[in-house]
């Protein structure tokens, strides 16, 4: 069986924005994900540690915020909602491989390492502005925040000025 073509962009677009809406009506917020990766890193910590966890003000307070467990956080729900939507996704369009993308002049190192390079510096960023591209970007710019719209520039016109002295890579 063939894979069948991607969603039409314009249409995916249209339903990200009616699910923000949706989003936002039943939980009064946006989308996110970088607070799933915190509860889950709370929980792991609290797992390991749990005498750190308890003399720490930023475990107690996020413990507390959460009800005791950093697992029961609706983000941490809605991170596996995603990969099982994706997955599904790509089960129902015979799309699910495993592959790794890459120029033909990219070693599989290089381009697992810069992977892996970007992902950590994406992660870090998201704590310095106290949210992920989804929660920042995306659900930012849903309600007209000059927070949302600036993130999403600063995302765009990184992008852009990176492209530039990596484009060798994916000729």
């Amino acid at each position: 069986m063939t894979p069948e073509k991607p969603m039409n962009a314009y249409l995916a677009g249209f339903l990200l924005g009616l699910l923000l809406t949706v989003t936002f009506y039943v939980t009064g917020r946006g989308l996110g994900a970088s607070g799933a990766m915190k509860s889950v890193t709370v929980a792991a910590v609290q797992a390991v540690a749990p005498q750190h966890t308890q003399e720490t003000h930023f475990y107690q307070e996020y413990r507390n915020e959460h009800g005791g467990n950093p697992l029961k956080a609706w983000l941490v729900f809605e991170v596996i909602g995603v990969f099982l939507g994706a997955f599904l996704s790509g089960l129902l369009s015979n799309r699910l491989n495993l592959t790794l993308e890459r120029g033909p002049r990219t070693m599989t190192k290089v381009r697992i390492m810069g992977a892996l390079v970007g992902g950590a510096l994406f992660g870090f960023g998201a704590q310095l502005a106290r949210g992920c591209t989804s929660g920042a970007a995306l659900s930012g710019m849903a309600v007209l925040s000059t927070g949302g719209i600036l993130t999403m520039v600063a995302i765009f016109g990184g992008a852009y000025a990176f492209a530039y002295f990596f484009r060798k890579l994916w000729l």
